[in-house]
């Protein structure tokens, strides 16, 4: 989306046209930008400072601030690793690492296919399912090492599809 269509530019601007009412609408326009498009480069920053008088270093600031908004498009797989104390305790980083070594990406990063992005994340509220990774929302509990490639392979072939 480097480079923003008419159509884009149109449809970031009714979004932000929804929330004219609102004293904050920031949020509310971000979040639905990110669910249409999947991420919030700097050229729809621009276009929402453009509309709604809010600068550009303080959409930025937000987008960098949460991790739900991400400025670089997530894979088609977004495998959220829970490292909530109850999660980490349990072995968490290992599962984290191994996902890591088999996707060949760090956190926060996305395989070159696009097919998946790795995120470590906080809490997932599944603490008595520890440890527990979420992909696209459906939760893996008590994960071990050995069951992550097996994860990933299903997923490679539409297993999960």
């Amino acid at each position: 989306m480097a480079r923003l269509s008419e159509a884009a530019v149109k449809q970031i601007k009714e979004i932000c046209d929804r929330y004219k009412d609102e004293n904050t609408p920031l949020m509310m326009i971000l979040s639905d930008v990110q669910n249409e498009y999947g991420y919030i480069p700097l050229e729809v920053q621009e276009v929402v400072s453009e509309k709604t008088g809010i600068p550009v270093a303080e959409i930025y600031g937000v987008v960098t601030f949460y991790a739900f908004f991400s400025l670089k498009p997530k894979g088609k797989y977004v495998i959220g690793c829970c490292l909530g104390t109850a999660c980490y305790v349990k072995g968490a980083q290992l599962i984290l690492d191994k996902f890591s070594d088999i996707l060949g990406i760090k956190p926060g990063e996305t395989t070159e296919d696009g097919m998946f992005t790795l995120d470590a994340l906080r809490c997932i509220g599944a603490c008595s399912l520890a440890p527990a990774v979420s992909i696209n929302g459906r939760v893996f509990p008590k994960m071990t090492t050995d069951s992550v490639e097996k994860i990933v392979e299903d997923y490679r072939a539409g297993v999960y599809a």
